[in-house]
């Protein structure tokens, strides 16, 4: 298809009412070309709050992960509300879950009548395949 404007002809141009986007082979509207800088802090940061979701969206889907040398899996809890840590090989309950935040997971377990906090970072879990 091709359109002649001004005695300037265009080919490959699809015309969107007034508007006219030129449609690119590999179906690239408006790329300017020029590549991503890897190296600016932005860059950086956004790749680091995508890790970080990544992260938090493994830990709350259920997938184990290790500390020390057992395996752990977050259980959800009814309703969507918080819910507890359990060991996956006997499915032994751990601990319970009361917030769980960007980076970091805080729960507690009462031993011997006393209260123990539990705080995991998920920057630092390493998950099991």
């Amino acid at each position: 298809m091709s359109i002649k404007l001004n005695k300037v002809e265009l080919k490959n141009v699809k015309n969107v009412g007034v508007l006219v986007v030129e449609k690119k082979v590999d179906n690239r509207t408006n790329n300017p070309g020029r590549p991503v800088n890897k190296q600016s802090a932005r860059y950086k940061r956004l790749a680091k709050q995508a890790h970080y979701a990544n992260v938090n969206d493994k830990f709350v889907s259920g997938n184990a992960f290790q500390v020390n040398q057992s395996v752990y899996k977050y259980s959800a809890g009814k309703d969507g509300g918080l819910g507890c840590i359990v060991e996956t090989i006997f499915g032994a309950h751990v601990c319970n879950v009361d917030y769980i935040g960007r980076t970091k997971v805080q729960g507690f377990t009462f031993v011997l009548g006393k209260r123990v906090n539990v705080q995991l970072n998920l920057k630092t879990l390493k998950f099991v395949k």
